[in-house]
């Protein structure tokens, strides 16, 4: 299916792309080598397969949550540009 010029340039429009001449014609040439290709992809009979979400096996990939001893504060500071209190310093961002 080939688009003409004034598609892709409706489609660069809608997408607020500021596109070139040379490029509405690159982008003219690939869009439609992507719906020619999307147009084999759909005579292809599918009838037999079923619907699926994946195609790879589901499973849980978190591991099991177990307590553990937290990080000394003195370390967890011990990088710190700037310290107050026991606790890391910043610079306000709200007045």
């Amino acid at each position: 299916m080939a688009l003409s010029r004034d598609e892709v340039e409706h489609i660069a429009d809608l997408a607020k792309l500021g596109l070139t001449a040379e490029e509405v014609e690159t982008f003219r040439e690939q869009l439609s080598a992507i719906l020619d290709y999307a147009a084999i992809l759909q005579r292809l009979d599918t009838d037999a397969i079923p619907p699926t979400a994946s195609v790879l096996p589901l499973r849980n990939v978190m591991r099991a949550d177990e307590a553990a001893p937290a990080l000394p504060q003195a370390d967890a500071l011990a990088n710190a540009p700037s310290i107050e209190d026991g606790y890391f310093q910043v610079k306000a961002i709200l007045e």
